[in-house]
């Protein structure tokens, strides 16, 4: 069983990590994660997550380990644990950064765990950035640009940024997927974006709720035509958004419970 401090286990494929197997993993950058909110023990949303460490597992690496030894993972660092926590898994290769891996280099996890959270309460003020991140649909780590934006972001009395690509259409946030209410369905921006596990419970639970939904692209100088918006991510189904740059948005109440709801009405499950 693992030690637990305040919720805080730290292993790596299964066990205890000691301070030598950390220190590399310190300065990587080459690796990708998920991340989610346990309650009960149980996660919502679970086959997203290990989907997630498959799929970018298999784009990064060229192998995914099996499914059952990512769940075997988890259980172990949510043994004898709080009912409740946050935790990230993170998969790597031993052969680490700059390196031409060989087949012989077996990917490996980590699995962090920590106070659990349930994110800003907003409304938030999101600043307008020009950026699209590589690799988009990969959660992947190294990630400079999120820290650096929200930073100058909250520099100018913003809350944090939202991503416009070159072509002009919001993508994402920093840590963020975004969404928009047109007063009678939901919107979801067409980019090149990360697709969220919160986002992909939303979407499959409010098509079961019979709530329309569409797909958009979404610029600047849409968004006076929008009658809300949110951000979301593992933390929360959705934080009410105010303004994006200088456009601001209404308050959309019944938007976002329709989203809380829906996110309510996702099965927790155990690894």
């Amino acid at each position: 069983m693992p030690a637990v401090e305040s919720g805080v286990v730290v292993q790596r494929d299964g066990r205890a990590a000691t301070a030598g197997e950390l220190a590399p993993l310190a300065f990587a950058g080459y690796a990708h994660f998920t991340a989610m909110q346990v309650r009960g023990g149980r996660a919502r949303g679970l086959d997203l997550h290990l989907e997630r460490l498959r799929s970018a597992s298999v784009e990064l690496f060229g192998r995914a380990l099996p499914e059952d030894r990512i769940r075997s993972f988890l259980r172990a660092a949510l043994e004898g644990g709080p009912a409740d926590l946050s935790l990230t898994a993170t998969v790597y290769s031993p052969a680490g950064e700059f390196t031409v891996a060989g087949p012989d280099a077996v990917p490996e996890v980590l699995v962090r765990t920590g106070p659990a959270s349930s994110g800003p309460e907003g409304p938030l003020a999101l600043a307008a950035v020009e950026y699209e991140r590589t690799l988009p649909a990969v959660k992947h780590v190294g990630e400079v640009a999120k820290t650096y934006f929200l930073r100058r972001a909250a520099a100018l009395g913003f809350d944090d940024a939202a991503f416009v690509d070159r072509r002009g259409r919001l993508s994402e946030g920093t840590i963020w997927n975004l969404a928009f209410w047109d007063g009678a369905a939901v919107v979801w921006p067409v980019a090149e974006v990360l697709g969220g596990t919160t986002m992909g419970i939303l979407r499959r639970q409010l098509d079961r709720l019979g709530v329309p939904q569409r797909d958009q692209e979404v610029t600047l100088a849409d968004l006076p035509g929008m009658a809300g918006g949110v951000v979301m991510n593992s933390w929360t189904p959705g934080v009410a958004v105010r303004r994006i740059g200088s456009v601001a948005l209404p308050e959309a109440p019944a938007f976002l419970e329709a989203l809380h709801r829906a996110y309510r009405a996702e099965p927790l499950t155990s690894p």
